[in-house]
């Protein structure tokens, strides 16, 4: 029985090559109409995971349904999903519309339906006056916004994408992002996104399934994964944070008191899930850690600036506390303090997390 927002459910999906897992056993849903990015480091499983699902991949274990359907034994075609891949796959000898019309003439649609649907295509990414040009003369702004077209020609159920950002340079990559965010949200398309791009993850996506070793380290939002880590490697590989080694000396309600290898202690409001004499890391982001002089200030730690570095937008400084070294951001307009001054790093029980080590 699926659950009732389920459109996509992999179900302990796995797939093995050799002596090598690459995707173990992973069971998770994915809503209709949702934009959920596959996030991971090289080797963590994601592209696997969406070969799979196009069916460019067999698995080695579980199965995968669409919409209530099981899919895994059906061929490419037969899967109602559009593909954009890193290279365009854009055939160079055919015209811009000639590309966008193949997935359709494959599929037996009549010419003019074909004529119809090809103009429409073009018209959502604003490149039908191009229709007559071979790829060879576009961007590759311009290259990547006819593949979403062709994926997009024969309105599948679902459209996939593997890392189709890439390979663009950053205000264009950026610029890219925005369209496909539009293109979602107007046409309410279910989109499963890989990228090894943190900020793009965030950026785009409903919903971020971090994959490491083959498995998931966490699926949530965004803002879930950037505020609430779970785990270590989550903490570190999205966006940038200070962590802190100690153990849980007690628990009053959701807060948990740290006794810090340094002696300090520190409160974490997000502390429910850890039990007394457990092991944790505190995962504090530099954008929450502020330097005061109060030592009685929220889990004031004390500490010596070694360095600042200008940003731009902002300065970083970089403190050393005991033998742990922690980075906060502070204005472009703030005063740097001077290199070797004294003062206390200070952040609020609700500003960090708790994570396993």
């Amino acid at each position: 029985m699926r659950e009732p927002d389920s459109f996509i459910h992999f179900k302990a999906i796995s797939k093995v090559f050799g002596a090598i897992t690459v995707v173990d056993a992973l069971d998770f849903h994915v809503a209709r109409g949702e934009f959920v990015s596959l996030l991971g480091p090289s080797g963590s499983g994601k592209t696997t995971l969406l070969m799979m699902l196009a069916g460019f991949e067999t698995p080695s274990g579980g199965s995968i349904h669409v919409d209530g359907r099981r899919v895994e034994h059906l061929p490419p075609y037969k899967r109602e999903m559009g593909v954009v891949f890193q290279n365009y796959a854009l055939f160079p000898h055919m015209t811009i519309s000639e590309n966008v019309a193949f997935p359709l003439k494959m599929r037996g649609v009549a010419r003019t339906e074909r004529d119809t649907r090809v103009k429409r295509a073009l018209d959502l990414v604003r490149l039908g006056h191009l229709a007559d040009r071979k790829p060879s003369q576009l961007s590759g702004g311009q290259q990547q916004r006819i593949a979403l077209s062709r994926a997009l020609v024969y309105e599948p159920k679902v459209v996939l994408m593997d890392e189709p950002l890439s390979a663009l340079d950053k205000q264009l990559r950026e610029h890219m992002q925005l369209e496909i965010r539009a293109l979602h949200r107007d046409l309410g398309l279910t989109v499963i996104f890989v990228t090894h791009d943190q900020g793009e993850a965030l950026t785009m996506s409903d919903r971020v399934a971090v994959l490491n070793r083959g498995k998931i380290e966490q699926f949530d939002t965004p803002s879930g994964l950037y505020d609430r880590p779970r785990t270590r490697f989550v903490a570190e590989f999205i966006g940038e944070t200070n962590l802190l080694a100690g153990r849980v000396a007690g628990r009053s309600g959701e807060t948990a008191t740290v006794a810090l290898g340094t002696g300090a202690s520190v409160t974490c409001d997000r502390g429910a899930a850890f039990e007394t004499a457990q092991d944790v890391i505190v995962s504090v982001r530099p954008e929450m850690l502020h330097l005061v002089q109060d030592p009685g200030a929220d889990n004031a730690l004390p500490v010596t600036i070694t360095d600042h570095v200008y940003h731009g937008d902002h300065i970083r400084l970089h403190l050393a506390c005991g033998e742990s070294h922690l980075v906060a951001r502070a204005g472009r307009r703030d005063a740097a303090p001077p290199i070797g001054s004294k003062a206390f790093a200070s952040f609020a029980p609700g500003d960090c997390s708790l994570v396993v080590p």
